[in-house]
């Protein structure tokens, strides 16, 4: 009788403490996941993912609303499913001890190549711990038709998407790799090939940081035109919270100054704020203006494969924009903000000029020149759309993974972050199979 009542007094605080622990334990899984996520994402391991950076300036905190559903979803279909709370202790019991297993097998990996000491201290120390979790994880294998295959079952899921994705990935890596275009084949390009250059800036997304990407040949070959100023346009991210304007742009020339062909790495941080399209076109364009009032030499540069490309502050030369009355409005501001509403019509009519006091010589001034006239002319974004494919011959094994499993993870995952600020209405994507 006494037990009874002591029991009924403890039910209430013992069931408060069991509530917030599994909140501090369920935070812990969460944050886990995202991290891992994270990591796996950096290294082509896992689908592009929304990442959400909730601190400017501790790096690790994020969020990612994707993997936060589809934990809540898995964590309600196995509590409903299961509707037993033996199934979900076991299935828990599993999940750990496998992590302590591995934990102690990666550990003695850290003993050997990190701490720099000796292989029979690792295998001492994997032996006398490895032996007691193999018992503990033999016994929780025995409960597998007692839940304990959740736990093997989501990593088997988690782990070919993983698989199938990273193989994806890496193939179509050596399939741009291999398929780049030398500048050579791009400088010989001429009229009497039938190329023709067409009034306007074309802004080539890629992301290879040197040499010229196969959607480019493919575009060309299928259409034998390509604008009068060439912009090959690589966009990064950097695990910093903020890139400081003068260190934003990095830009390069490719082939000789005649032929008016740049490349242009732009970097973010992951709490910088993209511009909209109409900001960023003003810092490309003075980014590259002053690039060429340089002449290419800075002392910040560096040299990724055969081109030299220059960190350059965006607006640092004093570039000015008419209205369309001709009116002389003032110098182009980074930081000024802009009414697309209001701007938008006028948009043709805008016109950068150079100032008649800038000094600089009658080349410099001619390359300026055609960089204004093709900025009035307009700007087109053109996009790579690639599609995967296995040869004709491939096993039966890869044609699955590569026509299904890795189409549909690239159809259903998140693609890079700047498309979605490019104009719809100035864009061109460019479609290619990408036979691997």
């Amino acid at each position: 009788m006494y037990t009874t009542v002591l029991l009924e007094k403890l039910r209430w605080p013992v069931l408060v403490i069991a509530i917030l622990a599994s909140v501090v334990g369920s935070q812990a899984i969460i944050t886990g996941t995202f991290s891992i996520i994270k990591q796996c994402s950096a290294l082509s391991c896992f689908p592009g993912v929304k990442i959400v950076h909730t601190s400017s300036t501790v790096h690790g905190q994020i969020y990612i609303p994707e993997i936060n559903w589809i934990l809540m979803i898995l964590c309600l279909a196995v509590t409903i499913g299961f509707n037993n709370t033996k199934h979900l202790a076991n299935a828990q019991g599993l999940a750990v001890i496998t992590v302590m297993l591995v934990t102690t097998c990666l550990m003695s990996l850290v003993i050997v190549l990190v701490w720099n000491k000796s292989i029979f201290i690792a295998l001492g120390f994997l032996i006398f711990f490895g032996s007691i979790e193999v018992m503990y994880f033999s016994a929780s294998l025995g409960k597998f038709h007692e839940g304990a295959w959740v736990p093997i079952t989501l990593s088997f899921i988690f782990m070919v998407v993983m698989s199938v994705w990273h193989y994806g990935t890496i193939k179509k890596y050596e399939f741009d790799v291999q398929n780049k275009v030398s500048v050579n084949w791009l400088l010989n390009l001429g009229p009497s090939l039938g190329i023709v250059r067409v009034r306007g800036i074309g802004l080539i997304h890629t992301e290879l940081m040197s040499g010229i990407p196969a959607i480019f040949s493919h575009f060309v070959t299928n259409l034998p035109a390509f604008h009068q100023v060439l912009v090959f346009l690589c966009v990064k991210s950097v695990p910093v919270p903020h890139v400081e304007p003068e260190e934003r742009f990095l830009v390069g020339r490719i082939g000789p100054k005649e032929y008016r062909l740049y490349r242009v790495i732009v970097r973010y941080g992951y709490r910088d704020v993209q511009q909209d399209d109409l900001e960023f076109e003003k810092e490309l364009i003075n980014s590259i203006a002053e690039f060429i009032r340089s002449g290419g030499a800075d002392q910040n540069g560096f040299v990724e494969g055969s081109e030299k490309l220059s960190s350059i502050s965006s607006g640092a030369i004093p570039l000015w924009e008419e209205g369309g009355d001709g009116e002389v409005d003032g110098p182009a501001s980074p930081n000024k903000e802009i009414n697309q509403q209001t701007v938008a019509p006028q948009r043709k009519k805008a016109r950068f000029v150079l100032p008649k006091s800038a000094q600089v010589d009658a080349e410099v001034r001619s390359e300026l020149q055609d960089l204004m006239d093709a900025r009035e002319a307009g700007m087109s974004f053109i996009l790579g759309h690639s599609h995967m494919k296995a040869k004709s011959g491939s096993s039966f094994v890869k044609r699955i993974v590569i026509n299904f499993f890795y189409e549909f993870l690239r159809r259903n995952s998140r693609g890079p972050s700047y498309a979605a600020n490019i104009p719809h209405a100035s864009t061109l994507e460019v479609g290619m199979v990408y036979q691997v």
